[in-house]
């Protein structure tokens, strides 16, 4: 967990080893808020209009830009410029028609992925657990914090869902298993793309593990937790190239 340099801010050589800028450009960057993921895990608003993306020179433009609703995160304004924006959302703005994924590199930055229009229009999330709530519906809680209800239990935790947006409706389930497609979000195979070839379960530890060969048919073992599955032939999203 990196230290913070204040309640408020952040000292860029404290910043997470996920964020893909220069430590020693500026003393200060900025603190996520508190939100949809960890600090960790996400990238404040701010620093990728001004810092990554490059379309405002200093903070003010860019508090200007994000506070006139011009960014949406998931289809939906964000005007708050510590916003946390983490693996897998979409940005985009529409007054420019830029659209990105956030993915992870193989040296496990976050990374904004220009993708399409039509590809804008979903996001995928992992079920990390689920709960039976009133009514006997089962809430899905996901790897970004949202939570979904659905009337049918259909689903298990390290499925992943792809959710139309800004709607946030389930509109397919990839299931996890042998054969499914994923990327790899953790340890020193971050951001390897591969097919899952066995789960290994470990009765006595948690901590499970997976076999994943990839494209050139060499394998490699990594836990389960990291395994994010993005698609049952093949990726239903398009990809970085060092991830292919």
């Amino acid at each position: 967990m990196a230290k913070m340099g204040s309640r408020k801010h952040l000292k860029r050589y404290n910043a997470p080893k996920t964020w893909p800028i220069h430590p020693k450009e500026d003393t200060w960057t900025v603190k996520p808020a508190p939100g949809t993921h960890a600090i960790n895990d996400s990238l404040p608003l701010l620093v990728i209009i001004r810092d990554i993306l490059g379309i405002a020179d200093n903070s003010r433009e860019a508090k200007r830009l994000i506070n006139t609703g011009n960014v949406l995160i998931d289809g939906r304004a964000k005007k708050d410029y510590k916003f946390p924006v983490g693996f897998m959302d979409i940005l985009s703005i529409p007054k420019t028609g830029e659209n990105y994924r956030i993915l992870l590199d193989t040296k496990g930055r976050l990374t904004l992925h220009p993708i399409s229009a039509e590809d804008a229009e979903f996001k995928l999330a992992k079920i990390v657990n689920k709960s039976t709530i009133k009514g006997g519906k089962t809430q899905l809680n996901l790897h970004d914090g949202r939570n979904v209800i659905v009337e049918e239990d259909n689903y298990s935790a390290y499925d992943v869902v792809c959710l139309n947006i800004p709607e946030q409706e389930i509109k397919e389930n990839f299931e996890f298993g042998e054969d499914v497609v994923v990327l790899v979000t953790g340890g020193k195979h971050t951001g390897e793309l591969g097919k899952i070839q066995e789960v290994i379960v470990d009765q006595s530890s948690k901590a499970n593990t997976v076999i994943i060969e990839k494209a050139n048919k060499d394998t490699f073992l990594t836990l389960k937790d990291y395994a994010f599955v993005i698609g049952k032939d093949e990726p239903a999203i398009d990809l970085l190239e060092v991830n292919q």
